[in-house]
């Protein structure tokens, strides 16, 4: 019977045939035999029995790494064989036709789907939705789940469409199936959702990795008994590798002494090495011998460049025939193989003895086939071994490969490979590589060296190597420039960058998003720091928004939150929170490690969180983005010193804000200076002064640093009014900017000082307009630190006018007063028992400010214990049980 090619509702069965016309290969849904030496691993069965009472289990692992033999075991002696259908995954099932014909005849064949009221594809590279849909409603109709374990599904794991199905029929079959997946990668499927829910059982490499105790029953199930030393140093030696211990055992099988022999055993000069040498290459014909050991300098291998190193044209006949012999030769699909690694490191060692000096002529010839295939990134590491830097260097910048250094998952090899090089590797392109490694490092002055050399050697305009060379130049001298604080080179680079941009072919291009998205990145950041905001926010918006690929992940993670830096400078936190949070979910998602994140978006957290008056949050906030970034990142080490000193202030350390900043106020000689970090520094310099009482300080710190924006004109405004210079303080706040797209935050703060100008004028009325107002913007972002900054004067307003607070439970009535009940008379504060002593009014005072008893103990000199002392008094007195308490209590009889 010949399979259905229509396309109805109902697929007739294929019968014994695959949609491709190929006929069904039984053997695929066989669970293989375990051998007798199988060790059975208790702790990886028992995850196993536990991962399969969910929807998903993954056994991940490489080659040899005991992967099927256990599923298959476990099948066997857990009584799962009744429940369970096996199939074999083939290359040929990235046809979705094809593998789900296969998956339903597994079912079949176990007894556990009918399949007459299911139908099945009619053509290789499709299955009809319908036909899935039926398939997940029968399954979850199931008395009890069925087990599905689909084995090498590597196979076919690169396939987005036979994953979509797969994840559909498992989401909507319900409890009625289990999904065991056994592979050497991670499957398409959307796992972090599993993982989120819970609903998914991973068994990896390190967990398949034999332990000394399961070494030690490996060895005796083949005879040999070794000590506990032994069996430990065998263990470290193979990391576990099941295949590599089985090896050694086979080996050690014929050994008089097996300890000893294991002792003794390293790859290429052991008697190990000479077993395989005299048992597999020995025994192969001389052309074979010939391609394995040059072949063995290679991590892969295709036929093609198998006979660019033996200059024959026998490698696919013979590396076929090879694999067919399992004689230590791997498919990997694609036309690719690969040597098993322990006999490629023992042919390694032999061809040196055999043929001296020839290692490197292989790696040199390797370099340049692998380069012409267009597969850089694997001939790199050749060219480096055959020590022809000038192929690596020149290959690398050609192809436009400059940003792989500085960015992608591969920056920290490719560094590592290129600190190889030596110091008389010459050429434009070789300096041009030493600068993007340097620069990466943040040595600036040897970065911009090396450019400049690359620069002075560029070929002429008409060199087929030019524009690479100039691109590569330009993207570097952008780079050297945000480093530098400088928008104005960093512009003009970026200028250079488009223009080298358009001689350059477009797929090329197209091959490295990480080209613009680093490029507009740098741009957007020194724009950034010379307070060009407007231009910086088109800058890192364009490159947030270049691709979503691992190359570009980093450059990402940076742009977001410097976007949510932006927000937050022009007054909107919610918006800074959002851009914040995405940035920090983008370093997650993209699995950045720590160390390369920049911290920028926690800064803007604990930024946004001191806003909020939740210090605590905002400590651990900027705990991280101290931990988590390079410490040379300009924007970071400012931001650091002002948010830390700002969270100092809040916490009623004005001395503490002051002394911190001035530790921080001077840049590095390299760094031009940012006019708004001069302009926060002198905000918050000015807050401490008006903290400590002195206004004329704050109003002169101010002056002296020409700090400009509406933020600067009302802390010059409140430095005035603190003086008593109510007229001045008006004149100031008239003039105040407004309509430059200022957020709540900066609103506020001028509400506030236009607040208490007319409440030092006699204006009560128009006060308490501005506060009501001030109040209505604050309550959707919770802005409660500006209130708490205004000062004394809006707590009295406060208690005059006690219905302000009315409608912002939001905002604690101890920042702007109590405010009584609605429905009841406010009977009063009963007055003090006893009067306070003035250290009690002193702890009291630090007690408002939510100072710890030990932050108390340390500012007034005092020990804990006497804190702890006057607090019990305080409390008696008040008639208070907490600390809050009290201070309502203290706010309300006027001792505040």
């Amino acid at each position: 019977m010949t399979p259905s090619t229509s396309g109805g509702h109902r697929e007739p069965s294929p019968g014994p045939f695959a949609p491709n016309g190929d006929p069904v290969l039984a053997a695929r849904f066989s669970v293989p035999l375990t051998p007798d030496t199988f060790v059975r691993r208790p702790r990886l069965t028992e995850r196993l029995s536990e991962g399969v009472q969910g929807p998903l289990t993954l056994v991940n692992g490489p080659a040899g790494a005991g992967k099927t033999l256990l599923v298959a075991d476990w099948i066997a002696t857990e009584g799962a064989r009744g429940r369970a259908a096996w199939l074999t995954v083939a290359p040929e099932d990235n046809g979705p036709g094809v593998f789900w014909t296969y998956v339903l005849e597994s079912l079949r064949r176990h007894g556990l789907a009918a399949g007459d009221d299911i139908g099945s594809p009619a053509r290789p590279g499709e299955v009809d939705h319908s036909l899935l849909t039926r398939l997940a409603a029968q399954l979850s109709r199931h008395e009890g789940p069925l087990l599905l374990v689909l084995d090498e599904f590597d196979r076919v794991g690169q396939s987005a469409e036979v994953a979509d199905e797969l994840q559909f029929v498992l989401r909507h079959a319900g409890d009625g199936l289990r999904l065991l997946i056994i592979s050497r990668t991670e499957p398409l499927l959307p796992l972090h959702r599993y993982r989120a829910a819970g609903e998914v059982t991973d068994i990896r490499a390190a967990d398949l990795a034999f332990r000394p105790e399961e070494t030690a029953e490996l060895l005796r199930r083949h005879g040999m008994h070794l000590s506990d030393d032994a069996v430990t140093a065998l263990t470290d030696r193979t990391g576990g590798w099941a295949a590599g211990l089985r090896l050694c055992t086979l080996a050690a099988q014929g050994a008089e002494d097996p300890e000893t022999f294991l002792k003794d055993f390293e790859a290429g000069r052991s008697t190990l090495a000479d077993f395989l040498l005299a048992e597999v290459l020995d025994a192969q014909p001389v052309e074979t011998q010939d391609l394995l050991l040059r072949t063995s300098v290679l991590e892969q291998i295709h036929p093609d460049l198998a006979n660019a190193l033996t200059g024959r044209d026998d490698a696919e006949a013979i590396l076929a025939g090879l694999q067919r012999a399992n004689a230590f030769v791997e498919v990997i699909g694609h036309e690719w193989y690969r040597l098993h690694p322990l006999f490629a490191e023992i042919l390694r060692v032999h061809l040196r003895v055999r043929h001296p000096g020839l290692e490197c002529e292989l790696h040199r010839r390797a370099a340049h086939w692998l380069s012409e295939a267009g597969l850089l990134t694997e001939a790199l590491p050749h060219a480096a071994d055959a020590g022809d830097w000038e192929l690596a260097a020149t290959r690398f910048v050609d192809e436009l490969s400059i940003g792989r250094l500085l960015t992608g998952l591969d920056s920290d090899q490719l560094d590592a490979l290129f600190s190889r090089m030596p110091p008389d590797a010459t050429g434009p392109a070789a300096d041009l590589v030493r600068a993007a490694r340097e620069l990466a490092h943040h040595d600036i002055d040897r970065g911009v060296e090396h450019l400049h050399r690359a620069e002075q050697h560029l070929p002429a305009d008409g060199d087929p190597r030019s524009p690479a060379l100039r691109l590569s130049c330009a993207l570097l001298r952008v780079l050297a420039a945000r480093m530098t604080g400088s928008a104005d080179r960093a512009e003009a680079a970026a200028a250079d960058v488009e223009t080298a941009e358009r001689a350059v072919p477009a797929e090329s291009l197209a091959r490295h998003p990480e080209v613009p998205a680093l490029m507009l990145t740098d741009l957007g950041s020194a724009q950034l720091w010379a307070g060009r905001f407007e231009a910086a926010q088109a800058s890192l918006s364009a490159a947030a928004e270049v691709d979503t690929g691992p190359e570009t992940a980093l450059p990402r993670h940076e742009c977001l939150g410097r976007l949510a830096l932006i927000d937050f400078l022009n007054g909107w936190p919610g918006r800074a929170e959002a851009h914040a949070r995405e940035a920090v979910a983008e370093a997650e998602r993209s699995g950045l490690p720590p160390e390369a994140c920049t911290g920028i978006a926690q800064l803007v957290l604990g930024a946004v969180a001191i806003d909020r008056d939740d210090l605590d949050t905002a400590r651990t906030h900027l705990d991280h983005a101290a931990s988590s970034t390079l410490p040379r990142d300009p924007l970071v080490s400012a931001g650091l010193a002002l948010l830390r000193s700002r969270l100092l202030l809040a916490k009623g350390h004005p001395q503490a804000a002051l002394r911190l900043l001035e530790e921080h106020r001077r840049p590095a000689d390299f760094l031009e200076p940012s006019p708004w970090v001069n302009d926060r520094t002198a905000l918050t310099i000015a807050g401490a002064y008006l903290a400590e009482g002195r206004p004329q300080a704050a109003q002169e710190v101010l002056e002296e640093e020409g700090a400009e924006g509406p933020e600067s004109v009302v802390a010059a405004a409140r430095a005035r009014l603190a003086t008593g210079d109510g007229t001045a303080a008006h004149d100031l706040l008239e003039g105040l900017p407004t309509g430059n797209g200022e957020g709540p935050a900066i609103t506020v703060r001028a509400l506030l000082a236009r607040a208490q100008a007319a409440d030092a004028a006699g204006d009560g009325s128009e006060a308490q307009r501005l506060v009501a107002r001030a109040l209505s913007v604050a309550r959707p972002e919770r802005l409660r630190r500006p209130f708490l900054e205004a000062g004394p004067w809006l707590r009295r307003l406060a208690r005059r006018r006690p219905d302000l607070a009315q409608g912002h439970e939001w905002l604690s009535a101890s920042l702007v007063g109590h405010v009584p009940a609605a429905d009841a008379p406010d009977p009063g504060p009963a007055p003090v028992t006893e009067p306070l002593s003035e250290r009690e009014h002193e702890v009291l005072e630090r007690l408002a400010q939510m100072m710890s008893t030990e932050e108390i103990a340390a500012d007034l000199y005092l020990s804990v214990n006497t804190v702890k002392t006057h607090l019990k008094s305080l409390y008696r007195k008040l008639a208070a049980t907490r600390r809050g308490e009290a201070v309502r209590r203290a706010r309300e009889l006027h001792l505040l």
